[in-house]
């Protein structure tokens, strides 16, 4: 059974920083392009950015600069580094695998940036 299972998400300043973890269960990691999405209140769920098994990066244009994610495949997890928070960066942050048809998320984790 697959698990992903977020971590890090908290209060913080504007103008801080955040690292999310997720840890991936089950056989996965190895296959999956792992990824972050976000969704505000009264919004949609939002891509964030996604890095394939062979690390090839793909960020929402909004965000370069600012976000990183990074996977370490030894320990099957997966981080996303926010940087220079913003208040409209406010959201719950969820964790993606995906591989073709298959998709799986995490319960998602609250990140809010106060001004």
């Amino acid at each position: 059974q697959v698990q992903l299972v977020e971590s890090g998400g908290g209060l913080v300043q504007a103008g801080g920083s955040l690292r999310l973890s997720c840890a991936a269960s089950g056989s996965i990691f190895s296959t999956h392009t792992m990824g972050w999405y976000r969704q505000a209140p009264g919004k949609q769920r939002e891509l964030v950015a996604t890095i394939t098994v062979g690390g090839i990066l793909n960020y929402a244009d909004s965000l370069k600069g600012r976000f990183t994610i990074s996977r370490d495949n030894a320990k099957n997890a997966v981080y996303l580094q926010m940087n220079s928070l913003k208040p409209e960066d406010t959201a719950v942050y969820y964790c993606n695998a995906q591989r073709w048809s298959a998709e799986y998320w995490g319960q998602g984790t609250q990140v809010t940036v106060s001004s």
